[in-house]
């Protein structure tokens, strides 16, 4: 289960690629390779489809009913928001779509509202810069449109809900909150922002390790933004946004302590719990809290020299997305993870939790040649170099376990596949595929995506478990799947 494909390991010959398409509908797009962008949302009060796909010229919306027929289509031009960045929707009383178009910089948002009766829009501008704010995040809920931004050089957020033609803006203060590190060196929260920019973590979805590894995340709830801070080896520092009350509480929740000190450590936030991981080159250390009590409800130590009994996968390590190979040894596997950014994501489904740990790093190589320097040769400048651009590199270790209701692991080598696997399998293994977008309903997953080839936009249903041959998730059997992180698809 990640955001992309995982490789595999081994291929039979019986399995089948018959998915359940659900609808697809014929789209020109303008060289959408270079050019697209696409959102799909859900109605929560109707639960009727939206999907928005645009090029250069043109946004084109689909609106299907919940049971995905399609029920209108509408398409407009974007020379208002040319060039911009699409950022989110959001959905008026009257049932009309809005759609957020950001300027480069981020500091300006073109709001363009669609009618389907009419078949007419409507465009506003709205200016983050009066407001002395960078954008920090963004994000979709209850048919409304948020951004999180930082007031510059002040201890302040400030949340702007869009929606209906109007801005609200609430202010989170932060001037009494003390933020320090594990040597007691304290620091503003701008300075915190300024080196651990907050992720958004997708609550009650799953997360790539490569984003949870983020020291500071965000965790959208109902009338509550948490904000769990790992920027502190020794702690987690969470604090609750209220929506409602504009308050901003404080908690801290002490790392489980090692024999040597933590070389790296984080955490992740599910279901009112917190989940932490502390390594070093010597040790594993695995803590789960309770965020109401602070108390420790799971407490695992493993040692170099131990066997990690609780994991459901081999351990692995993958370089540049390439196919993960298999580390040997607990040793050589906290070796590596020590050199890394520590991380650990959490997706609860029904009853049982899915764990993934480790770690991940990304960085640059320069191209520039190798070459043997002699005192007599021509001077070798700095902008010999610029003509070799630098390429991104990446490292990542990780093992996959499970804990059930009662927070006991559950060895099972042969959990069934989740919607998501199957999702990321089918995109693994297809062509053609670009734009793709993934809503989670309550009992499945809708994929939607743009087929270069046919020139249509294709829904199709993923569900959890085994492939059905007559209604269509790609995966027989789940030993054909190494179930973890291949190159990351924009």
């Amino acid at each position: 289960m990640k955001k992309i494909l995982l490789f595999l390991v081994l291929l039979h010959n019986s399995i089948l690629l018959s998915q359940t398409v659900l609808n697809s509908f014929p789209l020109n797009l303008n060289n959408p390779l270079e050019n697209g962008q696409s959102l799909n949302i859900e109605d929560v009060k109707t639960n009727e489809i939206y999907v928005f796909a645009t090029d250069n010229n043109n946004v084109n919306i689909l609106k299907y009913n919940k049971s995905l027929f399609l029920r209108g289509q509408f398409t407009d031009s974007i020379k208002s928001a040319k060039n911009g960045i699409l950022l989110g929707s959001s959905l008026s009383e009257d049932g009309n779509p809005s759609l957020y178009w950001s300027s480069p910089d981020y500091k300006n948002l073109r709001i363009i509202k669609y009618y389907f009766d009419t078949k007419a829009s409507k465009t506003l501008s709205f200016d983050f810069g009066s407001y002395n704010s960078y954008v920090i995040s963004h994000f979709q809920k209850d048919n409304s449109f948020y951004v999180l931004a930082k007031e510059i050089k002040e201890p302040h957020l400030l949340l702007f809900i869009f929606n209906n033609g109007k801005c609200e803006i609430k202010m989170f203060d932060f001037s009494g909150i003390l933020f320090q590190n594990k040597n007691d060196q304290r620091f503003s929260f701008s300075t915190i922002l300024q080196y651990f920019p907050i992720e958004k973590m997708e609550y009650n979805n799953f997360n790539p390790l490569d984003k949870s590894v983020s020291k500071n995340k965000m965790y959208v709830l109902d009338n509550h933004i948490l904000l769990t801070l790992d920027y502190n080896t020794k702690k987690t520092q969470v604090l609750d946004l209220n929506l409602e009350t504009q308050e901003v509480t404080e908690k801290n929740y002490d790392q489980p302590v090692s024999k040597k000190p933590s070389k790296t450590s984080n955490s992740f936030y599910n279901d009112n719990k917190l989940f932490q991981i502390s390594t070093n080159n010597d040790e594993f250390l695995f803590d789960v809290k309770d965020l109401s009590t602070g108390k420790s409800v799971k407490t695992v130590s493993i040692s170099k020299k131990d066997t990690i009994r609780f994991k459901n996968s081999p351990l692995f390590i993958q370089n540049n997305g390439y196919k993960p190979q298999e580390i040997t040894t607990t040793a050589k596997f906290l070796k590596q993870l020590s050199a890394l950014n520590s991380g650990v994501t959490v997706f609860k489904n029904k009853e049982n939790s899915f764990i993934t740990f480790g770690g991940f790093l990304e960085y640059q190589i320069s191209r520039a040649p190798s070459f043997n320097y002699n005192q007599n040769d021509a001077f070798f400048g700095f902008e010999d170099y610029n003509t070799y651009p630098a390429y991104t590199q990446s490292r990542m270790v990780y093992f996959d376990s499970m804990l059930n209701p009662d927070y006991e692991f559950v060895n099972n080598q042969q959990t069934e596949p989740l919607a998501v696997d199957n999702i990321f399998y089918f995109l693994g293994k297809s062509k053609n595929i670009i734009l793709e977008n993934i809503i989670k309903l309550k009992d499945y997953s809708l994929l939607g995506y743009y087929d270069l080839g046919t020139k249509q936009y294709v829904i199709r249903k993923f569900t959890d478990g085994f492939m059905r041959e007559d209604a269509g998730n790609p995966i027989s059997n789940k030993a054909v799947f190494s179930k973890n992180f291949p190159v990351n698809k924009p």
